[in-house]
C-alpha cells in the first residue's frame, strides 16, 4: 500500500466519522426533551436519546437508522469483502502463508463480528426495547473492547514466552511453598 493510498483512507474515514458524528448532533440539538431525562441504559446513544423527546419522532427515526444502520453494514461488509479478497490473494501466492494468514484473519474476523454483530443489532431495532438490550451494551462496551487486545496480544510470540516463564515461576513458587 504506498502512502498516497493510505493517507486517502485514513482521510475518508475521518471524513465519514465527522460527517456522522454531525448528523447526530444535528438530529438532537434542537430536539424537545420532557419527562423523566433518563435513559434505561448506561450505553447512552442516538436512539435513547431521540425517544425523551416530546414530539412524532417517526421520521427523525427513519433518519437515524439508514444513517447508522447502513454505515455499521457497509463498514462489515466492506470488511469482509477486504478479508476475502486477502484471504484469495494469499492463498494463490503462496500454500505455505495460507495457514499463518488464516490464523491471523480469524482472529481479526472474530473480532469483527463481536463488534459490529452487537452494533448492527442496535441500529436494525432501534426504537424498540427489549430484554437483551442491557446484556447487548454491556457487551458492546465493555467486553468486545476488552476481547481485542487480549486476542491480539495472546497471539504476540513474546507475550506467550512471558507467560510460559510466569507460568513457569508460579508451578515453582507453589511448590517451593508446600514444602
Amino acid at each position: 500500500m504506498s502512502r498516497r493510498v493510505c493517507a486517502a483512507l485514513v482521510g475518508v474515514s475521518w471524513a465519514i466519522g465527522i460527517l456522522h458524528s454531525a448528523s447526530h448532533l444535528a438530529f438532537t440539538v434542537d430536539l424537545p426533551i420532557c419527562g423523566p431525562n433518563k435513559v434505561d441504559i448506561f450505553f447512552c446513544d442516538l436512539p435513547l436519546v431521540i425517544k425523551l423527546a416530546c414530539l412524532d419522532t417517526y421520521v427523525l427515526e427513519i433518519l437515524v437508522l439508514t444513517n447508522s444502520g447502513l454505515l455499521s453494514l457497509i463498514c462489515f461488509l466492506l470488511l469482509l469483502v477486504s478479508y476475502t479478497v486477502i484471504l484469495a490473494t494469499v492463498h494463490h501466492q503462496a500454500s505455505g502463508g495460507m495457514s499463518k494468514a488464516l490464523s491471523t484473519l480469524s482472529a481479526h474476523i472474530t473480532v469483527m463480528v463481536l463488534f459490529f454483530g452487537p452494533l448492527i443489532f442496535i441500529y436494525i431495532w432501534p426504537f424498540e426495547s427489549f430484554p437483551i438490550d442491557e446484556f447487548i451494551s454491556v457487551f458492546f462496551t465493555v467486553f468486545t473492547p476488552f476481547l481485542n487486545p487480549m486476542i491480539y496480544t495472546l497471539r504476540n510470540k513474546d507475550v506467550k514466552e512471558a507467560m510460559k516463564k510466569l507460568k513457569r515461576r508460579m508451578l515453582a513458587l507453589s511448590r517451593f511453598s508446600r514444602k
